[in-house]
């Protein structure tokens, strides 16, 4: 287990002997094979060395990764790559499927060459808070602070986000001072309904569940083990002051979903809404499935959607107390090591109520504490043994059938290295950690109601505090899978480009869609949380973003597949601006100059060679009007051999009035931007994929992403940053991707401007 120890190499790269000793055998080995790749066998600087480790830990082999592997390693060693976060993006760009790999493209998206100075992140996070200075003056530290986090960190995407939280809260303080009594307590405002148009349907129109008629709903199954004696209740006020605690508890073993979203705008919201706070805890017990990435990921997206955790802590920094619990429990004659197999306690588990125990379930109480103390010393090999809780082989819920409480795994921890090699269970640990951060109300899914008998044995069993269990539906939404097992296969077997994927409702791919903390949280407050088992209409979803964007977003024109125009009844060097409206509601954003020449584009798909009554686009003969210009007739439709249309000819109208129902939007010719525009659409075609069973992947919608590689904006929006949405008039709402470069920016669709037939029909 301490194969690092001692290591020349380890230590010849400024790691804490600490640290070298706790590595395993595996660990070690690749670490120094890291070490040999870069070239710094003689030695280097602690904070090099660390960049190592976290090459040697989070990029696994694969035949592209290990080609170019040496290459990452060269710009650490010159020091052009010198910061987590840009190995952290390497690691991102080597993994996310690219076939080739492109200097350029690498360099940009690891910040090669990008020097952060700290005034210059003095002066970011100074502008940020300028931005909204009065409505912070007003609200203090009820001020949403993690979303003005979140668009410093989209500015400065390479410094480390402790500097910028901690440069952040430093500036906070100087501005507002130290809170006072009055800054922990919320002013309640009440919700003022929106107008809905009652004539069309609206996915919108629902009302929001409040928090009181949430709570109607939670009387759960009550237990006799559930309540707590007087003396208990006491403590536990004593230690919260008698305010409500929550948690929310992901496992770190994969990236959040939408899922994870709504659980935390019910943790958070609730005890917010009571008064109370929340801990974020990393519910980390399984070294084999939980990575340092998903720590990290899991930290940004709780802070991207805005939510202050009260604390953040970690399961596995109760290991200590944990295991001497276990030891309390087995002293009490309620748990006992067993030596049966995996195999061989599903196989007892098979005949249920009738199963026979186990040949240890009777083993003294001093043969048991040696021997879980054999375990802890790693005396056993895996799966040899285990320590089970003494509960009722005979009970009707199987989640009482003497659950293991630990098992052996020779792994180190991602949190908390390689000081076990015995690590507890879910059914052992998430009640005793509740208990021991004297959470009030434990929120969990449906699925979890069945270990609800095995919580409070085990509480009961130790004489502890015994929180309150509430559990509420998981969230299904149509046209998508939830489950991280499929998530998974979609990622790993390439059906889709990576967890960032904006067609999945990951967090992260929902953020690179375009999806703001805003209206995600407006998304689950308006779903609710009940004990039905329900599933959302997608189209709630995109209501929310829509109509945020509607009200925020500015207008641009953009042309998907360009067709040339020519004006000519105009000279070669006509250029003529008209003003148009950054946004058409919103007059105080002002106007954009807009230049119109001899040559136009349009969109393809609004040229017709063949008229209709129903076509309301341009075809021979035909005037239809350009948005914020003049009207246009068009002369003639030259064509190329093939028959196909590759320019119009044109004449330009000032004068006329007549009022067309035809108008169509443009880019004009001089300067152009080419730009890439990825249309996204549902994964699925099917409103739930999970119900085919095994062929829920026949299902995928092949025009789930659409890309047009040929596509035109007006010249004004080159340099336009990262993150950035528009409303594409006609089009949708888009943003800007961070495969973007200076010349050729993406846009990924957000949404449509209204939801389409074809997708109704789907």
């Amino acid at each position: 287990m301490t194969a690092g120890h001692g290591s020349p190499i380890l230590m010849a790269i400024g790691l804490n002997p600490k640290f070298i000793s706790q590595l395993n055998t595996a660990d070690a080995q690749q670490l120094e094979h890291v070490v040999h790749e870069a070239g710094l066998e003689r030695g280097c600087s602690e904070s090099v060395g660390k960049l190592l480790v976290s090459v040697a830990s989070g990029l696994k082999s694969t035949p592209f990764v290990d080609a170019n592997r040496p290459t990452l390693l060269a710009y650490i060693a010159d020091g052009r790559i010198s910061s987590q976060a840009q190995v952290a993006a390497a690691i991102e760009y080597l993994t996310s499927g690219v076939e080739k790999f492109d200097v350029s493209r690498f360099e940009q998206q690891c910040g090669v060459g990008v020097v952060i100075s700290p005034e210059h992140i003095s002066s970011v996070v100074a502008g940020a808070l300028s931005s909204c200075v009065e409505e912070i003056k007003v609200k203090r530290y009820f001020f949403a602070f993690g979303p003005l986090l979140g668009k410093i960190r989209v500015q400065l995407p390479f410094c480390d986000a402790a500097v910028l939280k901690t440069e952040l809260d430093a500036q906070i303080l100087a501005l507002l001072g130290p809170k006072t009594e009055k800054d922990s307590i919320r002013t309640k405002k009440p919700k003022v309904p929106k107008e809905v148009n009652e004539a069309e349907p609206n996915p919108m129109s629902a009302p929001i569940m409040t928090m009181a008629e949430i709570e109607k709903q939670y009387i759960g199954r009550a237990l006799d083990s559930a309540v707590n004696t007087p003396e208990l209740t006491a403590m536990h006020n004593t230690v919260t002051g008698g305010r409500i605690r929550t948690r929310f508890p992901p496992e770190p073993n994969g990236f959040l979903h939408i899922g994870h979203a709504k659980a935390m705008n019910f943790s958070f919201g609730f005890a917010k809404s009571k008064g109370g706070v929340t801990f974020l805890r990393y519910d980390d017990t399984n070294p084999s499935a939980e990575k340092r990435v998903f720590i990290d990921s899991i930290a940004e997206n709780v802070s991207w959607l805005g939510h202050s955790p009260f604390e953040t802590t970690y399961s596995s920094e109760y290991f200590p107390e944990l295991y001497e619990l276990a030891m309390e429990l087995i002293r009490r004659g309620k748990a006992y090591v067993c030596h049966q197999t995996q195999a061989e306690i599903k196989a007892a588990r098979a005949a249920r109520m009738d199963q026979p125990p186990s040949p240890w379930r009777d083993t003294p109480i001093e043969e048991n504490l040696r021997k879980f103390e054999w375990m802890r010393q790693g005396r056993y090999k895996e799966g040899e043994v285990t320590l089970r809780m003494k509960i009722d082989i005979a009970h009707a819920n199987p989640c009482m059938w003497d659950p293991v409480a630990y098992r052996i795994k020779y792994e180190a921890h991602p949190h908390v290295g390689d000081a076990w090699c015995i690590y507890p269970s879910y059914d052992f640990s998430h009640c005793l950690v509740d208990s021991i951060e004297h959470i009030t109300h434990s929120l969990c899914t449906l699925e979890f109601e069945v270990r609800r008998d095995s919580y409070y044995w085990l509480l009961e069993a130790l004489d502890l505090y015994r929180p309150l269990v509430w559990e509420y539906s998981r969230l299904n939404i149509t046209y998508n899978v939830m489950s991280k097992r499929k998530l998974k296969q979609l990622v790993e077997q390439l059906y889709v480009n990576g967890w960032d994927d904006p067609r999945m409702l990951t967090v992260n791919g929902l953020r690179r869609r375009g999806y703001t903390p805003t209206a995600i949280n407006e998304f689950c407050a308006r779903v609710g949380v009940t004990r039905s088992e329900n599933t959302i209409a997608m189209s709630l979803l995109e209501a929310c973003i829509r109509q945020e964007q509607d009200e925020q977003a500015p207008r641009t024109m953009a042309v998907l597949d360009p067709l040339r125009m020519t004006l000519t009844n105009v000279p070669d060097d006509f250029a003529e601006f008209v003003d148009v409206p950054i946004h058409p509601k919103r007059s105080e954003m002002g106007t954009r100059p807009v230049a119109l020449s001899k040559t136009v584009f349009i969109d393809r798909s609004d040229f017709r060679m063949d008229d209709s009554p129903s076509f309301y686009g341009l075809a021979p003969g035909k005037q239809v009007h350009l948005k914020f210009a003049y009207h246009i007739t068009c002369q003639k439709a030259v064509v190329d051999e093939a028959g196909n249309v590759v320019e119009l000819q044109c004449t330009l109208d000032k004068d006329s009035t007549t009022k067309l129902k035809g108008i169509i939007h443009w880019v004009s010719g001089p300067n152009p931007l080419p730009v890439v525009v990825r249309l996204y659409s549902y994964l699925f075609k099917s409103m739930d994929p999970s119900a085919l069973g095994d062929e829920w992947l026949d299902d995928l919608n092949e025009k789930s992403l659409v890309v047009m590689d040929k596509a035109l904006v007006d010249g004004s929006l080159r340099g336009v940053a990262q993150g950035t949405r528009f409303q594409f008039e006609r089009l949708g709402y888009f943003i800007v991707d961070s495969d973007s470069v200076l010349e050729c920016p993406v846009f990924n669709r957000i949404v449509e401007l209204k939801e389409s037939k074809e997708k109704r029909d789907m």
